[in-house]
């Protein structure tokens, strides 16, 4: 996979890219990172990216001309995605980070300013994504946790690719209590039946616990859930034991 990020501040990418899990996917040769100042596309002596708008208004908004030069002179034979970095964007979940993680080539535009030229929207990106309803000050940060999210999902990039099938929302639901050393911690003991080495028992008590938490935590994915025999079973068990617990507590 390569991926190409437009920025101003191209020295904010150094850390995160060359580190951990996005570091050494870069090292194995699974992923290229290109990181461009889009400035340097700029058709203004003096490096302009940005202009206000007209019909006025507070701010500055960017240009056409840097960002679409800019992701041309990227752009190899094939058309990338482009995606444009917006609280306007479509909501980020785990379900197009695995779409993009399919893609050969990805290229991010991080914005600055008030906005954005409409007709960058309308001819250049092909996705806009928001991972959150609040305002940054660019579109910088929020490119590297969609990035994060993407890389860690190429093959190899993870020591246990069984943990990026595993992870919360993968599978629909959030994702099962860990536990490790030592056994029992201030008084503290781990499930028994995780010490069973009953793999069978193992598997349903996860499942279990994963719709415990997301019942808890986030119940609206229970709705969205496409639900097997067992998980319907144990949803059934969760509220007998619920109504259990509520009698006794009377």
């Amino acid at each position: 996979m390569r991926i190409d990020i437009l920025t101003l501040f191209p020295e904010m990418f150094e850390g995160v890219l060359g580190s951990s899990i996005l570091g050494k996917a870069s090292e194995r040769g699974i992923v290229e990172y290109n990181v461009t100042n889009f400035r340097d596309y700029s058709e203004s002596k003096h490096g302009t990216v940005d202009d206000t708008p007209y019909g006025g208004g507070g701010g500055m908004v960017l240009k056409p001309e840097p960002l679409f030069r800019a992701v041309e002179a990227v752009t190899t034979d094939a058309k990338p995605r482009v995606i444009l970095m917006c609280p306007q964007g479509k909501p980020y979940q785990q379900k197009l980070a695995e779409e993009l993680a399919q893609e050969e080539h990805l290229v991010f535009i991080c914005g600055h300013y008030e906005g954005y030229d409409e007709r960058i929207r309308e001819h250049l990106v092909t996705d806009e994504i928001s991972i959150g309803d609040y305002v940054l000050t660019g579109g910088e940060l929020a490119a590297m946790v969609v990035i994060d999210s993407i890389v860690r999902l190429q093959p190899g990039a993870l020591g246990n690719q069984i943990s990026a099938v595993e992870d919360s929302f993968s599978t629909g639901l959030l994702e099962h209590p860990h536990y490790t050393r030592p056994a029992e911690f201030r008084g503290w003991k781990v499930p028994d039946i995780l010490l069973s080495g009953h793999h069978a028992n193992i598997v349903r008590w996860r499942l279990k616990e994963s719709l415990r938490r997301t019942k808890a935590r986030r119940p609206e994915l229970l709705e969205q859930l496409e639900m097997n025999e067992d998980m319907k079973k144990l949803l059934l068990e969760l509220e007998q034991e619920e109504k259990n617990s509520g009698l006794s507590s009377e």
